[in-house]
């Protein structure tokens, strides 16, 4: 991989680092704890609410997970490690590292 290979990709991660970051910030208030006020809020309301919280932790939990993904990537690219297998050493496909530039693996190794 060329070092304009490399610039590309370093942008797409660093992208994506921001639109999560964005989305954390987004999600921040879904997460806050619901009220038991059972005179304020009605009970479907309330169970509505509790759902809603769960849904935004799960969302939450995923955004970890892509930086951790997003981070190991760059640390790849730092190593001169980034594009390919981290189980056969092949070269990973550059279409599958656009759609995901965080990809540890070839599609051959992914699949099993």
């Amino acid at each position: 991989m060329n070092t304009t290979d490399q610039a590309k990709f370093r942008d797409l991660i660093h992208a994506r680092l921001d639109e999560i970051a964005q989305e954390d910030a987004l999600g921040e208030s879904g997460q806050a704890t619901v009220e038991l006020d059972q005179q304020a809020v009605g009970r479907l309301s309330r169970m509505d609410a509790l759902q809603y919280q769960a849904m935004a932790k799960a969302q939450a939990s995923r955004r970890r997970t892509e930086k951790t993904r997003l981070a190991a990537a760059l640390g790849r690219l730092d190593e001169g490690e980034y594009g390919y297998c981290e189980d056969c050493g092949d070269a990973i496909a550059t279409g599958r590292l656009e759609l995901d530039p965080a990809a540890a693996k070839c599609i051959g190794c992914a699949n099993g």
